[in-house]
């Protein structure tokens, strides 16, 4: 089995939008570590969910890995959290604001 380390995926989500951040597409995956950087001048919120890939759609409860996360100003907040996805699971992030950029690191599996 191969392994390979990478940024998973980037992304700078629309305010208040439920938007896809990273889908494990034909591999398994372990999301190592999640930043969220806060490129204004005030203070916003995230929220991360995990869909597998039979309860995708809309948003769940239990889903949720983290809910109205504050971001200070200016600031990054990292989330370590050895994540495992299987093919067809799903990240998905919401942004109170357009200012807040993601970045997924980790491993794929093939």
């Amino acid at each position: 089995m191969a392994t390979a380390y990478k940024i998973l995926a980037q992304n700078n989500p629309s305010a208040t939008t439920l938007t896809t951040l990273y889908t494990s597409t034909g591999v398994e995956t372990v999301v190592s570590t999640i930043t969220v950087a806060n490129l204004a001048g005030s203070a916003a919120t995230f929220r991360l969910l995990a869909q597998l890939s039979a309860d995708a759609g809309s948003a769940l409860n239990k889903q949720y890995l983290a809910y109205d996360v504050t971001v200070g100003a200016l600031d990054t907040t990292t989330l370590t959290l050895g994540l495992t996805l299987a093919s067809g699971d799903v990240l998905k992030v919401y942004a109170s604001t357009a200012t807040l950029a993601f970045n997924v690191f980790g491993s794929q599996f093939s």
